[in-house]
């Protein structure tokens, strides 16, 4: 059945648009509202002398009898906050209560801060890596966190991660390396460009067997060196989304306006799980 999408002029002007939130990402009456709960992550083993904070969020309709799905998100508390651009734990309540999505467990994980560091970010060291130490990290660390107090399905389809620029490049490469756990897959304005030692994908994925991995892109007509030689963001996203296209994977690319701003691809959040979570084709 073919769906009708009402016209909408597109905006003369390629970098100044912001994209205007859906009723999904509002509170709505009547919907049940789930429990964050807030833990501290000071004694890491995969990143020695790094602190965070991570937050489980259980929807209302959680039965322990029933085993939920889980929503990892990296950027926790930005992809958390009921008033930022992404407000996870409101998208998924209210998906959850109108059955578009399965009851999910959302976990939201803050990158490491070292402590006592001159420079003490390390989210790019832990996102922006081709290799599994941070998805080592998640599923020794954090996620029997969750799975210790909650019930949660052991089938890989039933779990799903999301991330933002750095946080979309680890969410891609934590699925990609680890399809036996992380099966679907939305990641935003990807930081491909910046992957030490150069972006792998777009060579990687044609020539290996295709991954059983259920993959929702954003990216950004106006992002970073979007229209420069080097370090062009747009183009890596646009090679990583052919490479999947031409390997046969089951992906969905949206790309919009504006720059490198996390509004788009909350917007999309929505509708973005919706789609990672349908039956059928």
């Amino acid at each position: 059945m073919s769906v009708e999408v009402p016209y909408r002029p597109l905006p003369v002007a390629g970098s100044d648009v912001r994209y205007a939130h859906g009723p999904d990402s509002c509170r709505q009456p009547g919907v049940p509202v789930g429990h964050t709960i807030e833990f501290d992550w000071n004694d890491s083993a995969a990143y020695p002398g790094t602190r965070r904070k991570f937050w489980i969020h259980l929807p209302a309709q959680y039965d322990p009898s029933l085993p939920a799905s889980l929503m990892v998100f990296q950027d926790g508390q930005w992809y958390l906050d009921p008033e930022g651009e992404v407000r996870g734990a409101i998208v998924l309540d209210n998906l959850i209560h109108r059955g578009d999505i399965p009851v999910t467990v959302g976990v939201f994980v803050d990158p490491g801060v070292l402590v006592g560091a001159e420079d003490p970010k390390n989210r790019n060291i832990e996102y922006d890596a081709f290799d599994d130490r941070y998805v080592t990290f998640l599923l020794t660390e954090i996620i029997p966190q969750v799975t210790g107090r909650y019930s949660i399905t052991e089938d890989p389809d039933g779990w799903g991660i999301c991330g933002g620029s750095s946080g979309g490049n680890c969410a891609f490469t934590a699925a990609w390396l680890r399809p036996d756990t992380f099966r679907r897959v939305m990641c935003c304005l990807s930081s491909f460009a910046q992957m030490p030692g150069g972006n792998p994908y777009p060579e990687i994925i044609p020539r290996v067997p295709r991954k059983p991995l259920r993959i929702f892109m954003q990216a950004g007509h106006r992002d970073l060196h979007w229209n420069e030689p080097g370090s062009n963001w747009l183009a890596n996203n646009l090679r990583v989304a052919a490479a999947l296209a031409e390997a046969g994977y089951d992906f969905r690319l949206v790309l919009g306006d504006g720059g490198h701003s996390p509004n788009h691809g909350g917007v999309l959040l929505p509708d973005a799980l919706r789609w990672l979570w349908r039956t059928g084709t």
